[in-house]
């Protein structure tokens, strides 16, 4: 059996694969030791449950975060390993942080392709100031990009064998609905993960947290914890709602657009119109919240690569969501079927899941 710190040197050179690939060695190494610094600050969830030293808030999340785990594996059939059975405290709001970036006349994003992971519209840094100093330089390739932080990342199950994905004192103290929807969203990509295909990828894991979690919140949770997911959710459908239709828009704006053939002034004031509507909606929308600003940053720095980021997270949801009632809201049957969508062409498959409804299934075979 291999030591502590030879087991831990071994996952943090997987997570390098799964998290860089063909990227220069400045940026592998910076996701080996990122990675390592998470495993080596990760200790299991009973030692910090048994020191007398732990705040006995954290106590209670600890203990919520097992809670919702073991649902995970009995109720929604999510793998059952290591995986969020630790906890690191980061002392940093976001434990990594993703660089996207589009064209000036278009939402499609630049991508990057690793090992294992495949071709993705992203590139997460450990370190913040990492990521801006490549957003400055895709700034200089002509390129629009938006960095934001992010609470969570997962391995695939790659690193089980290791102690898994921890939980994180960065999304630990989520009120307990988002606290089970990350949890779910994250272990759902244990379940499945087609290379070059985030869209695909994303809107599974979304579709998994979004039904997971009304599951957990009927069955196990307060009525005071009921009442502030649905505050929260929402808004955030809300926004959703806005900024989807407003992708739409720009997308419209740019069919078809050849730039260097277009007159540029004319579709840059066709766009800033399009981005000032969004901005005046919002101010709108965040009057009916009672003073909620959450959405603020997002809002101010919005983009085409920002915009172009949402569809990874939303456009095949309703198809996901449809298929899981088509299959008779069984967790197993769902992931099979999943799978088995899985299998076709990347094209297929889209088109299955758009065209998907709760009385339609996707043949065996």
């Amino acid at each position: 059996m291999a030591s502590t710190g030879l087991r831990t040197a071994l996952a943090a050179g997987m997570a390098a694969l799964l998290l860089t690939g063909c990227a220069s060695m400045g940026y592998y190494w910076q996701s080996v030791s990122g990675h390592l610094q998470l495993l080596n600050a990760a200790r299991p969830v009973a030692d910090w449950l048994g020191d007398a030293q732990t705040p006995a808030t954290l106590k209670t999340r600890l203990t919520l975060s097992q809670r919702i785990r073991s649902f995970a594996v009995t109720a929604l059939h999510l793998p059952d390993n290591a995986s969020y059975r630790s906890y690191a405290d980061l002392q940093r709001k976001a434990v990594v942080w993703n660089v996207v970036a589009a064209p000036e006349f278009s939402l499609t994003l630049k991508t990057w392709c690793f090992p294992v992971a495949g071709c993705v519209g992203y590139r997460g840094y450990f370190s913040e100031p990492d990521a801006m100093a490549e957003a400055a330089r895709l700034k200089q390739q002509g390129l629009e990009v938006s960095v934001y932080g992010v609470p969570a990342y997962s391995t695939l199950g790659w690193l089980n064998w290791a102690g898994g994905d921890p939980l994180l004192s960065t999304f630990v103290a989520y009120p307990e609905g988002e606290l089970a929807r990350l949890i779910f969203h994250e272990l759902a990509h244990q379940v499945l993960y087609v290379q070059d295909d985030t869209a695909f990828n994303e809107s599974f894991a979304t579709a998994v947290e979004r039904l997971g979690s009304r599951q957990w919140l009927d069955s196990q949770a307060s009525a005071q914890a009921r009442h502030a997911y649905a505050e929260f959710d929402g808004r955030r459908q809300q926004f959703r709602a806005l900024a989807l239709a407003t992708r739409r828009e720009l997308e419209e704006i740019y069919k078809g657009k050849d730039p260097e053939a277009e007159d540029k002034r004319s579709l840059s004031a066709i766009k800033l119109i399009a981005m000032q509507r969004f901005r005046e909606d919002y101010a709108r929308l965040k009057a009916t919240w009672g003073g909620y600003a959450g959405y603020d940053p997002w809002v101010a720095r919005a983009n085409n690569a920002s915009f172009g980021a949402l569809a990874a997270y939303d456009d095949l949801v309703p198809g996901f969501e449809a298929l899981f009632e088509s299959e008779g809201r069984h967790w197993l049957r769902f992931y099979d079927a999943a799978k088995r969508l899985a299998r076709l062409p990347k094209d297929a498959r889209h088109n299955a899941l758009k065209t998907q409804t709760p009385s339609t299934g996707i043949p065996h075979g």
